[in-house]
């Protein structure tokens, strides 16, 4: 049963990667001789196909795991990073029924793509619920947070190809400056994922040895140490290219059991990132939305638009529920409050005001083009915080997230 589970989750990467391969030779590819629409429907078609195949099999994936587990996996950071992937998979494809935009497909299931192989870097085994967790609430909270957040997800993508499609080829402006910022954010993202597989492939380990809560525990890198606990011993550290200990010691207020390792982490991600992006500047010899550029010079801004605030329209009420209504009632239920301003519930509220006033700004101040552009990539933004910075550095309540 857990081999089924592997296998579909596996067979799962590898139907959304044929889907984002399809898209992008739909917008990207040799022209078919019965003309440029025809090729562009017949691949778009293919690439829904694929998604679509692919959703089904995470749906029994899924189910795999409920059967193994006895609960709806979204309980740790593989399961709701796993969940989330195919929230924005399920929202986008409703999303493309609605506009039929092929070139949304080129980008939406990448990030998919990315998401998945996120999630697979964290523990998979399946392990007993909490006593924390052992409500069903937890279901209902954590699941309507997620479909609420893959349809921002969406219209996260629409507001990046708004802007790579309104900046176009100039590197003058302040928006381009901006907008390659946010590819450098993306890189990070991606070189976070590139780095864990590569020091789990090697099989690096080290281990720091300090007091935590009266309490002397071992706190576990699979990264080289860029840091290290406060006040800690080092019991194994294996030397990386001449690489022997960490540079400094981590913060006074990353007060978690294992901040420090975490935050490592987080370091990696920031140089990796880094270092792809000098990497391909060198290759490419342009700016990465340059690259982009072409995949969207042919789109409408005004339909973009519409689909990004269309997709930010569907994915705030279900976010609202699932974030702020449903965690509250379970908060009560659980701890006896409602509110309690605990890392994780305080970044929910930020989400939440940050798409409050980008849905008002849009509707009373007619804040549409650019400027929702930029508030929809900035919304996706303050999300990535939450499920990467609040879930893997700041210690809290919903430290077991982790």
């Amino acid at each position: 049963m857990v081999h089924l589970m592997e296998y579909l989750l596996f067979g799962t990467f590898i139907l959304y990667v044929i889907s984002s391969v399809a898209f992008v030779t739909a917008i990207t590819g040799k022209k078919s001789r019965d003309g440029e629409k025809v090729h562009l429907a017949r691949w778009g078609k293919r690439g829904l196909f694929f998604a679509s195949a692919g959703a089904v099999l995470q749906v029994a994936f899924t189910v795999t795991r409920i059967l193994i587990s006895g609960f709806f996996p979204t309980s740790n950071m593989f399961e709701f990073t796993a969940f989330l992937c195919f929230a924005i998979v399920v929202a986008f494809i409703v999303i493309y029924f609605m506009y039929r935009t092929v070139t949304l497909g080129a980008f939406v299931m990448p990030l998919a793509v990315i998401m998945l192989a996120y999630a697979a870097v964290f523990p998979r085994e399946v392990k007993p619920l909490i006593p924390a967790l052992q409500s069903y609430w937890l279901h209902i909270h954590v699941t309507t947070v997620a479909l609420g957040e893959g349809a921002l997800a969406v219209g996260f993508v629409a507001g990046l190809i708004y802007l790579i499609r309104y900046v176009g080829l100039d590197r003058n402006s302040r928006t381009a400056t901006m907008l390659e910022v946010c590819m450098v954010v993306v890189l990070m993202f991606v070189g976070f994922i590139l780095a864990s597989f590569a020091f789990g492939a090697v099989g690096y380990q080290a281990s720091f040895q300090h007091v935590f809560e009266g309490q002397t525990v071992v706190q576990k890198y699979d990264m080289p140490p860029i840091v290290a606990p406060i006040d800690s011993q080092a019991l194994q550290v294996q030397p990386f290219l001449g690489w022997r200990g960490p540079l400094f010691e981590a913060p006074s207020w990353m007060q978690g059991e294992k901040a420090a390792s975490k935050f490592n982490s987080v370091l990696w991600s920031a140089l990796t990132g880094l270092l792809l992006y000098g990497v391909l500047r060198l290759l490419i010899r342009k700016r990465v939305y340059e690259l982009l550029y072409p995949m969207v010079k042919h789109l409408d801004l005004e339909t973009v638009d519409e689909i990004s605030y269309r997709a930010i329209a569907i994915g705030y009420p279900i976010f609202t529920l699932g974030g702020l209504v449903f965690a509250m009632i379970w908060a009560h239920e659980a701890w006896g409050r409602f509110w309690g301003w605990d890392p994780k519930e305080t970044w929910a509220l930020i989400t939440w005001l940050f798409y409050s006033a980008y849905l008002h700004l849009r509707l009373s101040r007619g804040w549409q083009g650019l400027k929702s552009a930029w508030m929809s990539v900035g919304g996706f933004i303050v999300i990535m915080l939450n499920l990467i910075m609040i879930n893997l550095v700041i210690a809290g309540l919903h430290s077991y997230a982790s």
